[in-house]
């Protein structure tokens, strides 16, 4: 299960689960059914008859926590070490423009900790420590606003036209030039 905020279950909510399966297994001990087991935990049946395959074939410690599907592989320093880097900004690694891509991102990440990530990889790495993906705004770094206002002011009304037709019109589509 993942959650928007990243990461898996929480360990409250993990221990919770826990407990849910190994109250599962005391059943199964009884002979009780699947499906009563399944309403009375207010589980799916199918989890129960999953968690039943695996009891038999492991008693119940085969329902303990495996603990994290994944463990971050840059430690909590490191990723504070990596945003640091970020702030520096691209140039400061040797990038013209000043946009972070993830492409970027790997790249800094394996010269900085001699790690290997997936796009992906990053996306989520960054993802679960509260970055989002920002679309910088398309506009040139050298730009003059009050010189595009009079551009805009003066010039663009003497180059769009008049809307108006010059000549008199005709209510008719079809024959524009009938009376």
């Amino acid at each position: 299960m993942r959650y928007p905020q990243g990461g898996g279950l929480t360990a409250e909510r993990q221990q919770f689960r826990e407990e849910l399966r190994l109250k599962a297994a005391e059943r199964f001990a009884q002979g009780e059914a699947s499906s009563l087991i399944a309403k009375d935990l207010r589980v799916s049946v199918r989890s129960v008859q999953r968690w039943r395959q695996m009891w038999d074939e492991g008693g119940p410690r085969a329902l303990r926590s495996q603990g994290p599907a994944s463990l971050p592989r840059l430690s909590e320093k490191q990723f504070a070490q990596l945003e640091a880097e970020l702030a520096k900004g691209p140039a400061a690694h040797g990038w013209e423009d000043q946009r972070w891509t993830l492409s970027r991102v790997k790249t800094v990440i394996g010269r900085r900790f001699h790690l290997t990530y997936t796009i992906q990889g990053v996306r989520k790495l960054l993802v679960r420590n509260g970055w989002s993906c920002q679309v910088p705004a398309r506009r040139a770094i050298e730009r003059d606003d009050e010189a595009v206002a009079g551009w805009v002011k003066e010039v663009w009304p003497c180059a769009e036209g008049s809307r108006r037709p010059v000549g008199p019109g005709s209510s008719s589509r079809t024959k524009p030039g009938s009376p």
